[in-house]
């Protein structure tokens, strides 16, 4: 397993990750198999999403936000109910297929880090299995 840091600079920011991933998915040595993306994080996610174009990572901060916005009536005494509600929704990991040592990806798709309540520093561990 190999972990990397991903610096987020605002609360709500989904930032790519492919070629980090793609440089551990290198280092192993692994042609074909697969690999998992796990950020250990429980107000952050996974996603593969698309990549060629930005305001895609920006549409889909704001509406989570719009559906998940910060309710006074939230319990949770940090203030950041609505991070962990994203990040459930997102989901921590994406598992994605290895193959000529390379992640299996359509033309467009990317693998994002998404923050839902930065800026802070974050873990992303990246476990390659295969042949």
């Amino acid at each position: 397993m190999e972990t990397f840091t991903v610096s987020t600079k605002s609360r709500n920011q989904l930032i790519d990750i492919t070629s980090e991933v793609t440089g551990v998915i290198r280092e192993s040595g692994v042609s074909d198999g697969a690999c998992i993306v796990f950020t250990p994080h429980t107000t952050a996610g996974i996603t593969i999403n698309e990549n060629a174009d930005p305001s895609v990572k920006s549409d889909i901060s704001m509406k989570l936000s719009d559906v998940i916005d910060q309710d006074s009536r939230f319990r949770h005494m940090e203030g950041n109910s609505d991070s962990h509600i994203k990040s459930s929704l997102v989901g921590c990991s994406e598992y994605i297929i290895v193959e000529g040592g390379r992640p299996v990806l359509g033309t467009w798709q990317g693998i994002m880090f998404c923050e839902f309540d930065g800026p802070r520093s974050r873990r992303v561990h990246v476990q390659v299995v295969g042949e």
